[in-house]
């Protein structure tokens, strides 16, 4: 009951000077309202700019094949077989930091169309979700190959913007017929352009296919990765192992080392050159790599003492360059709210004091019939906290208004920010408390004798 009745009274004096108090909260209102703007401005920019740097790979892992050794001699990076497309599915399945994966087979050969040819910077079999892993949704024209079209090894692509300038000029290549590596495949679709990357790679410069028609009808094997060294270790025939060969004794004869080294047969290998996964975001990487590593060991089969059969790459730089800037822009934000609410927290002291100074015979009255300092504290500190919270409340929606405004006027990237209208509220309080407890304590401070005699 005491409470109720010292927030009365401290509602009553605030009626008593609206214009005043209207005058008082301004500064709060100017302030919440700017750092709610600048907040969703400013989260609105760090979308886009995450959206844009993770477009260029930032969010991306690469898993490769593990490393073969022979005699002490490594053969490097994608010398053995250990990754397949079901490893890919896997991966899509049970890992949860991860949005998509897709296994990729690559290949480097020339690409034919009428009397023009061009080497793409990267040939790459493999299958629709590519797109979502590498954040190419949009297609400049025509449409993507389907999952279908994977299971059915079909003859179909989609080129990026260069090779379409390269080869077909003004021309539209949808529907049109070019051969890769005396192979024809028909152009369904168009990529959308991406540029360069980080390290100067024409993105654009690219041709996709479905990877079961880039392994079993372009490639045949996957070399594209394995070094040299190691492709030139295991194509070497011993005849030596084999001075006196005995006969076979079946029906037909079995070809010698040498005539299948000369002959060599097509094997159908279920293996990819790599796998390419995105995770959610780039914070998540860590935990990304964490479950792969779970489940590509349990699929493999790989003891818990031994080695992984496989590598994981992720951009680090890339990650580095996104961090830093989402750092930066929420340190400048912050320093500019603490700016902004503490010019209003010191009007409001400042008009607290004011009202102290004039409401001294007030105070004395009260006192001398049975106030104690705590009530003449609270019912100051109340004023100050109401108009405080009052000014955060108009703050906030004026600084939406102000969010809105910009996104439909200038049309930038705007992004509400719920923990900044909540973190309001409560700096409004704060500040109501902090600049209004001075204010207060003076007040209950007065004597009651030299406040009635005050003019």
């Amino acid at each position: 009951m005491r409470m109720l009745r010292t927030l009365r009274t401290a509602m009553v004096a605030i009626r008593r000077n609206l214009m005043r108090a209207a005058l008082t909260t301004l500064g709060i209102v100017i302030g919440v309202a700017a750092v709610i703007a600048m907040m969703e401005i400013g989260k609105g920019s760090s979308t886009a700019i995450q959206h844009t740097i993770e477009s260029m790979g930032a969010n991306n892992l690469l898993i490769m094949p593990g490393t073969a050794a022979s005699g002490g001699v490594s053969y490097g990076s994608g010398s053995i077989l250990t990754l397949t497309a079901a490893d890919s599915d896997a991966i899509a399945r049970d890992c949860p930091a991860v949005s998509s994966s897709a296994p990729v087979v690559r290949a480097r050969t020339q690409v034919i169309y009428g009397n023009k040819n061009w080497v793409p910077m990267s040939i790459y079999g493999t299958t629709p979700q590519f797109l979502n892993v590498r954040d190419w949704d949009s297609l400049e024209m025509g449409d993507a190959f389907t999952d279908q079209d994977v299971r059915t090894a079909n003859k179909v692509c989609m080129i990026g913007l260069t090779l379409v300038r390269e080869l077909f000029g003004t021309e539209s290549p949808i529907g049109k017929e070019i051969r890769v590596h005396n192979v024809s495949f028909k152009v369904i679709g168009v990529l959308s352009r991406k540029g360069a990357n980080m390290m100067g790679m024409d993105q654009d410069d690219i041709l996709l296919a479905p990877w079961t028609t880039i392994k079993y009808r372009v490639t045949g094997s996957s070399a594209t990765t394995v070094n040299q060294s190691a492709a030139a270790a295991a194509g070497t025939v011993n005849s030596l192992n084999q001075l006196y060969p005995g006969s076979s004794g079946g029906l037909y004869s079995v070809p010698s080392a040498t005539q299948l080294a000369d002959t060599p047969q097509p094997i159908r290998f279920a293996n990819v050159d790599q796998v390419i996964a995105a995770a959610k975001t780039a914070q998540d990487i860590p935990e990304a790599i964490a479950q792969l590593t779970a489940v590509l060991r349990e699929r493999h089969r790989i003891k818990p003492t031994a080695p992984e059969d496989f590598q994981i790459r992720d951009m680090t730089e890339m990650t580095k360059a996104l961090s830093s800037t989402t750092e930066l822009m929420t340190k400048l934000l912050l320093f500019v709210a603490m700016i902004s609410l503490i010019v209003g927290g010191v009007g409001i002291m400042n008009i607290m004091l004011v009202s102290v100074t004039e409401r001294t015979r007030e105070i004395g009255l009260r006192m001398a019939v049975g106030a104690r300092p705590r009530d003449i504290l609270s019912q100051f500190l109340i004023e100050a906290v109401v108009l405080s919270v009052a000014g955060g409340a108009l703050g906030i929606g004026l600084g939406r208004l102000c969010s809105y405004l910009v996104r439909t006027l200038l049309n930038w990237p705007t992004e509400i920010s719920l923990p900044a209208i909540f973190a309001a509220v409560i700096v409004s309080a704060s500040v109501g408390i902090i600049f209004g407890f001075y204010p207060a304590w003076k007040a209950s401070r007065l004597d009651p004798i030299d406040a009635l005699r005050y003019e």
